[in-house]
């Protein structure tokens, strides 16, 4: 796409107190600017941003501070007193976490495809940088995703475990490298096209149970997590931080309490979110030794995204990843037969994970790559 020269300036997105406040122009826009990443990107806008979970990420702080910056075209076509959402050419979005990892912030920059090569993208990441060292964090994480792996023989960057080829020639590669971070691990994106066959379905179901014996006891729940099961929840979230693979990036645990599962929660109902979570019962200790969790959006289209599988290192060798998987699915079927495909990302490293996820169906379609730097 050939960008069309525009002058603008950059600013710090205004707090609104709804979507209907006029200080939500800026939301608007990093909704409109994150559709047309993604169309270009993907041709779909499954994983967009929209308006509504901006605000309401924003609103709350409770875990992590945030702030976002756009670029706003000169001059503004707005209202004489605001821009409107359609002179936002680009933002940058800054998470800091603050229960953990107080060295670490995430930036994310996206820049409109029609308006690319003019700098913007430079003078965001440049706002938020001052903001992360201005906070005392020394470790910055930027996560862009591609559309396709890099075959062998094409030009790519490789982490240190060697796991995922990044295009070297992608925009995204060089101003990363351009900027000075370096690659730290690369996820696979991967599409799982709906209805799996049920009986396929069942099958592994099947099989699963008959190799994780009667030691272990499924709970599925939707939309609600029981409060007697919270806390076995926030040990799961929290473990997910050390005993998933991180690669090369310089993370440490995040510790996830009852209130952080409640506050989850919550959000997914403000978001207008749906949810459904398998997890796994040790019987024995009577602790959760695993779970699984599908999310989709109740309005916005067909799709749903897999999120959070684990299943404690004390616990594996059972098949206990595929069984909450494939009955993960299966409910899904029951409760949501509209969809039609679900997005996941999981760390190339990962293989037994993507082993699994490969048997159920998926299909490789993109990734993300880590990219680090230090700012010490």
């Amino acid at each position: 796409m050939t960008s069309s020269r525009t002058a603008w300036h950059v600013v710090e997105a205004p707090n609104a107190a709804s979507l209907d406040d006029a200080e939500a122009w800026a939301y608007h826009g990093i909704a409109a600017v994150s559709e047309a990443c993604q169309q270009d990107l993907f041709g779909h806008a499954d994983l967009a941003q929209n308006a509504r979970g901006v605000l309401v990420g924003m609103d709350n702080q409770q875990y992590t501070t945030k702030h976002r910056f756009v670029a706003v075209r000169d001059p503004a076509s707005g209202d004489g007193v605001h821009p409107g959402a359609s002179d936002v050419v680009g933002h940058a979005f800054i998470a800091m976490p603050e229960a953990s990892n107080r060295h670490l912030a995430e930036i994310h920059v996206a820049v409109d495809p029609a308006h690319r090569g003019q700098g913007i993208g430079s003078a965001l990441l440049a706002s938020a940088e001052e903001v992360v060292a201005a906070a005392g964090r020394t470790q910055v994480i930027g996560e862009p995703m591609f559309a396709a792996e890099a075959p062998e023989g094409m030009d790519a960057l490789t982490p240190s475990n060697g796991s995922g080829r990044v295009p070297a020639d992608l925009p995204t590669t060089r101003f990363a490298t351009r900027h000075g971070f370096a690659l730290a691990q690369v996820s696979r994106k991967s599409v799982l096209d709906l209805p799996v066959d049920a009986a396929r379905l069942a099958r592994f179901e099947d099989e699963s149970r008959a190799a994780a014996g009667p030691d272990f006891r499924l709970h599925t729940w939707q939309d609600e997590i029981p409060e007697e099961w919270l806390d076995g929840l926030a040990v799961l979230e929290t473990r997910m931080t050390t005993d998933a693979p991180h690669g090369d990036l310089d993370v440490d645990e995040d510790v996830w309490d009852a209130d952080r599962v409640r506050t989850f929660s919550e959000m997914q109902k403000r978001n207008r979110n749906g949810y459904l979570i398998t997890a796994v019962e040790h019987v024995p200790s009577g602790a959760l030794a695993g779970h699984s969790m599908l999310l989709y959006p109740l309005e916005d289209g067909p799709f749903a995204f897999q999120e959070d599988t684990i299943v404690l290192r004390e616990h594996r060798g059972h098949r206990l990843g595929m069984l909450l998987k494939a009955v993960n699915l299966a409910e899904l079927a029951r409760v949501r037969p509209s969809t039609e495909r679900i997005h996941t990302f999981n760390a190339e490293e990962n293989q037994h994970m993507l082993a699994i996820n490969v048997a159920l169906g998926f299909r490789p379609a993109g990734g993300a790559a880590a990219y680090q730097r230090s700012l010490a």
